[in-house]
């Protein structure tokens, strides 16, 4: 049959099924529902109270309100006072009771929205953690099929597997537990565990992990390891370990909270007790310290925080990268070390030819040896078939026909290719001098090297390779300009492909072959020099590493489940210069927040003297209060703006360049 490859390939690829996936709904946790009810009754309440409705009625509402979404932090307070603990929440709650009762019901109700709201996305955040670790064991399949001593075979659950069982694993399926291949040949997609970007190939005597996809051959595999701890399960416990152990980084206000609410407690029971020590009435003395109470109230120090941190959320969220919290915003900014992937990550994770040399011998030429090669690959489902395939059809070749067509799982392909035998293999099966010669070469510079043989002949090599995103070289200088030091290769991958692809995109520092608990062992190495690490990563294999770092961050296209959920960030649209980006945007989110807490702090700082040293009528306190609370909150809304993206790129600037031309063109014609 003759064809033309003028259509794209298809990709056969498929994402293993088992259980489905278990997620927790927003509204299973009760800090959600509790948070969303308040919210919708103060939305209520709101607009009752400013267009004077019944009193009754705003009254109720608010009170509501109080209850449902401070009744949690309340209670929560309450216990930690037990401990001898002043939680902020709590001093939220009082403040708000104490406006409530002079009369600010409004102010107090909203501090009570934003704190349940706050409450409710921390909730949030970790039950999406405890659904990530849940993921991982879907991984690994739920049965596994034992052979028995009589040859018969039963279906038995994986995990009542036990060492010196043996197991078979037919085509396409996940492997059962780690172990060794006692019977069969196949190639195996290590990916999950290794990130090696190409099936490897598995025989007699070769290890395979549990959760590994079987290709088209079948293997027997004698169980090696419990599977209590398979390498999948212990993916599992090192990102349950670093999820639990991993202290917070808190926000920079709460790093002072304690000591705030503190001094705000006994200052306002000091504004009160005082003036009665001096002989004061007891309505006016209670006056001035609910005033005091109102003005030191740290509003405008909260929102000193917030709408910066989230205005730079929404800022990277337009530009393709989704940063899961506030908290991990601030810690973008703090990163000194990066640590990257390889596979899907630096590089685009799907094979290419990148050599074709026909032997001097054959007296081929190049697309001649391409046209043979593809032919015979054309039938095969292999990712190194399609890969040269996809390199004649870039090529707009016509292909041969081809009958005869036999894989042999491992090894290669054989094919009748107009009337003639070709085979396409591995540099072992035909070990010519020549072909082997041009083959160490190709694998020297990191390249899979297949070798193209006719009637038992050698004709030429293909070298194939995962090729480096265009955009790399770049982000990986600007990493190493932002933190003073060039990023780190992690990868599961060969030694000469990795450091091939490092030296292509300018990194030095290079540690290859390493399974996802060495990446997660190097992550907390470096940490423990005392860098804070950020990780970027796509696969399974990366999400210890991506919990144990400081800041884990995934790519978005072709990054697993488990990456995704995992990592604190997401670059959706796989740019990798939006890594650097998004550093800088979390480095001038800080610097506004600490220029709102220096205004928050004279505002804070010139009412309270006002209040101490005069007498602060309480609607001027209010107003000084909330006007604070606007200057900060509009401040922080800055990085909302386009120009605050920070950008190198010269695309970015071209773009950049032509709006701003056709704004001025547009004013010109009106």
């Amino acid at each position: 049959m003759s064809s033309v490859l003028d259509r794209a390939s298809s990709a056969p690829v498929a994402r293993a099924t088992g259980r489905p996936r278990r997620r927790t709904r927003l509204l299973a946790l009760p800090e959600a529902r509790w948070a969303l009810a308040a919210l919708v009754l103060f939305l209520v309440a709101l607009p009752v109270h400013l267009l004077h409705g019944p009193a009754w009625l705003s009254g109720t509402l608010f009170a509501a309100t109080y209850a449902t979404g401070g009744w949690e932090p309340g209670w929560a307070g309450l216990k930690a006072l037990k401990d001898r603990t002043l939680d902020v929440d709590l001093l939220m709650v009082v403040a708000a009771l104490g406006a409530a009762a002079i009369g600010q019901v409004l102010d107090g109700a909203l501090l009570i929205v934003i704190f349940a709201t706050s409450g409710a996305l921390e909730a949030v955040a970790t039950a999406r953690t405890a659904d990530s670790v849940r993921g991982l064991l879907d991984l690994a399949p739920a049965t596994a099929t034992r052979l028995l001593p009589d040859g018969t075979e039963e279906t038995v659950d994986a995990g009542h597997l036990s060492v010196g069982d043996t197991v078979v694993v037919r085509p396409g399926e996940r492997v059962g537990a780690d172990g060794r291949v006692t019977d069969g040949t196949s190639d195996v997609d290590q990916a999950t565990i290794t990130g090696e970007p190409l099936p490897v190939a598995r025989r007699v005597g070769d290890e395979v992990f549990a959760g590994t996809v079987n290709g088209t051959g079948s293997l027997r595999v004698r169980v090696e390891r419990d599977p209590s701890d398979s390498v999948i399960a212990r993916i599992v416990r090192m990102v349950e370990e670093a999820s639990g152990t991993k202290a917070p980084t808190h926000l920079f206000i709460e790093k002072i909270e304690r000591r705030y609410s503190l001094g705000m407690v006994a200052a306002t029971l000091a504004v009160f007790a005082v003036p009665l020590a001096f002989g004061d009435t007891v309505q006016p003395a209670l006056l001035r310290a609910m005033t005091f109470m109102i003005v030191a109230s740290p509003c405008a120090v909260v929102l000193s925080t917030m709408p910066p941190l989230l205005s730079a959320i929404a800022n990277a969220g337009r530009h393709g990268v989704l940063v899961k919290s506030a908290v991990v915003m601030e810690r973008l900014g703090q990163t000194d070390a990066v640590a990257l992937d390889k596979t899907g990550t630096l590089s685009e994770g799907t094979p290419r030819v990148t050599d074709i040399r026909p032997l001097a011998a054959s007296g081929l030429t190049g697309e001649e040896l391409l046209r043979l090669a593809a032919a015979a690959e054309h039938p095969s489902e292999h990712p190194l078939a399609r890969a040269i395939v996809d390199a004649a059809r870039d090529r707009r070749l016509t292909l041969p026909p081809v009958t005869d067509f036999a894989s042999t799982p491992g090894t290669g392909v054989c094919a009748k290719v107009a009337g003639r035998t070709v085979v396409v293999s591995r540099p072992a099966r035909l070990p010519d001098r020549a072909s082997a010669a041009v083959a160490a070469r190709l694998e020297e510079q990191g390249r899979t090297a297949v070798v193209v043989t006719v009637d038992g002949v050698p004709v030429g090599v293909l070298g194939l390779a995962d090729r480096l995103r265009d955009e790399a070289g770049s982000a990986v200088h600007a990493l190493a300009r932002l933190t003073a030091a060039a990023p780190a290769l992690l990868t599961g991958d060969n030694e000469p492909a990795a450091r091939a692809l490092a030296a292509e995109a300018g990194i030095t520092e290079v540690r290859a072959g390493l399974l996802p608990q060495d990446k997660a062992g190097a992550v907390r190495e470096m940490a423990r020099a005392g860098r804070k690490v950020l990780v970027v990563g796509d696969g399974v294999n990366d999400a210890p590493a991506l919990a144990a770092a400081h800041t884990g961050v995934a790519m978005g296209r072709a990054g697993s489940d488990l990456a995704l959920e995992t990592a604190d960030a997401v670059v959706v649209r796989d740019e990798l210069a939006a890594i650097p980006a998004v550093v800088r945007l979390s480095r001038a989110a800080r610097r506004l927040v600490i220029q709102n807490l220096v205004i928050a702090a004279v505002f804070i700082t010139a009412l309270v003297v006002w209040d101490l040293a005069g007498t602060l009528p309480l609607p001027l306190g209010v107003a000084g209060h909330e006007g604070s609370t606007v200057i900060v909150g509009l401040n922080g809304l800055r990085l909302l703006r386009e120009r605050a993206w920070p950008t190198d790129h010269p695309v970015d600037s071209v773009t950049r360049d032509l709006r701003r031309g056709l704004r001025v063109r547009h004013r010109g014609h009106r």
